[in-house]
């Protein structure tokens, strides 16, 4: 005879299954439910959404035209163009009588040859253009510098004419309106367009257009190390905590009061968060040198990306170039802007890892950004060349993407990578933070992390670390080795 005891759990054993019924049953009505919503939907609503045609001149803007020709003009001198004409002619070229109601002013001087005064035509009658009698060029009045550089439109052998001036480049235009660069954009534009170049110019770009920086990005230094360091000189801790602070730090991704909370309760060690700051700064100096005058021995394959990070809440980017085949980071900077100059500088980085530039050996992988092809023009005109490809999008819709997709895809590796380490910071609290934090992932990744494609060992083989067995140990070992590199090159 069973108790009531009994009965009851009976009852709620009874009451539990029914309920698991319900809802298996309830489950299997949801699923057939979103089935036919599935159905629907794939015969009913178009999936595909029509494709914009980006070689529309719509869209012109997002390109960065080629090279122009790049004439170079000697600065002539009247003097001896005066003795040319009198050996020629046996007789001397007379100045100029000027007759008309606008003369020359006294001071001015051809820009060409230098001629005064004497020897300018006024050429339009007041309005603005002077014609030289010595050399034969005419100019606008008050013109007093020299081009020593043309640039010409390598469609119609035009000269470029001066737009705009911005911070950092000049805005080259060719006007010429027939132009076969700007006849070909203007014949590719539907009627609709055509009406909308009518009454918005400014939203096409039709003309060939060049850039020319004013700055000189290949003389930037490259090895400036983090402000805010301090001396190796330990007062209170040691060497080894400072070790420890880095791995924690570093390899482990906490962060600063993670770190000294960290020392505290497993090791015993009582130290502030600022002092892991400092820490962090002067391992990042002296470690910089190490990482980027390293023999890498790169192959030709680079990959290059750039991902955003936040320094005092105000968006930052950091620039990664990395040898796709070899994993390692060959170039990086950070920078407030996402414009070419960043891009330049670690290009330049990268770069400066050959013995010898590969030239057209080089395969080059990036995004569509433009700041990329602008990079490669300087490079171009510094006796540079390579070859760049672009990857477009998600999908593979042209060549290029298909087959070099998946260089794009290693650099893409590389920042989730980053973002990893970065997410801990919640941003970084100033320009040095990140300089700092940067500098030390790069040595991470580069000498000390393992990696599967070297079967979970570093990257690139540093005898003096295969024999310390702990990270603390390798993190000092990396530290001496760049001081005796900075020694050495002080020496020397």
């Amino acid at each position: 005879m069973s108790s009531p005891q009994t009965k009851k759990h009976r009852k709620v054993g009874h009451r539990l299954n029914s309920i698991i019924s319900f809802l298996v049953a309830y489950n299997q009505f949801l699923l057939s439910q979103i089935q036919q919503l599935l159905v629907f939907i794939a015969k009913n609503i178009p999936l595909k959404f029509p494709k914009y045609d980006i070689t529309s001149p719509r869209y012109n803007k997002l390109t960065v035209d080629k090279l122009p020709v790049i004439k170079k003009v000697e600065p002539l001198n009247y003097i001896l163009l005066l003795e040319e004409y009198q050996a020629k002619h046996g007789t001397i070229l007379k100045p100029i009588k000027s007759r008309g109601k606008n003369p020359v002013p006294p001071d001015c001087i051809c820009p060409y040859c230098g001629a005064p005064h004497t020897y300018l035509y006024d050429n339009t009658g007041g309005r603005g253009q002077l014609l030289c009698k010595v050399c034969n060029n005419r100019f606008a009045k008050g013109k007093t510098d020299f081009k020593s550089i043309t640039l010409i439109c390598p469609y119609c052998g035009h000269a470029l004419t001066k737009k705009k001036d911005r911070k950092h480049f000049s805005i080259h235009k060719c006007v010429n309106k027939n132009c076969s660069f700007y006849l070909d954009a203007l014949n590719r534009l539907s009627p609709e367009e055509k009406a909308e170049y009518q009454q918005d110019k400014h939203k096409f770009k039709l003309h060939y257009i060049y850039r020319e920086f004013t700055i000189d990005f290949f003389k930037a230094d490259l090895s400036t190390l983090p402000k805010g360091s301090t001396n190796l000189s330990f007062r209170n801790f040691s060497s080894h905590i400072m070790g420890l602070c880095l791995t924690y730090n570093v390899n482990l991704g906490l962060s600063t009061r993670a770190t000294a909370r960290a020392l505290q309760e497993i090791h015993g060690v009582k130290i502030s968060h600022v002092t892991v700051a400092n820490y962090a700064k002067t391992a990042a100096a002296f470690v910089k040198p190490f990482v980027d005058n390293y023999d890498y021995k790169p192959t030709n394959y680079l990959a290059a990306d750039e991902t955003y990070t936040k320094v005092k809440g105000v968006r930052h980017y950091v620039w990664f170039i990395m040898d796709a085949l070899k994993k390692s980071i060959l170039g990086y900077q950070i920078s407030n802007t996402r414009d070419v100059g960043p891009c330049i500088l670690a290009m330049r980085m990268a770069f400066a890892k050959f013995k010898e530039f590969p030239g057209m050996a080089l395969k080059f992988a990036s995004d569509g950004y433009t700041a990329y092809k602008l990079a490669q023009q300087q490079f171009m005109l510094q006796n540079m060349d390579f070859n760049l490809f672009q990857v477009i999008g998600l999908t593979n819709n042209d060549p290029v993407s298909t087959e070099y997709r998946w260089l794009k895809q290693t650099i893409e590796r590389l920042n989730r990578t980053f973002k990893f380490s970065y997410q801990i910071t919640n941003g970084y609290g100033s320009g040095e933070g990140s300089n700092t934090h940067v500098a030390l992932f790069v040595a991470y990744y580069n000498f000390l992390r393992p990696h599967s494609y070297t079967y979970w060992q570093p990257l690139n083989f540093i005898p003096e670390l295969e024999s310390i067995p702990n990270m603390p140990g390798k993190w000092q070992k990396l530290i001496e080795l760049s001081q005796q590199l900075i020694l050495s090159k002080q020496v020397s």
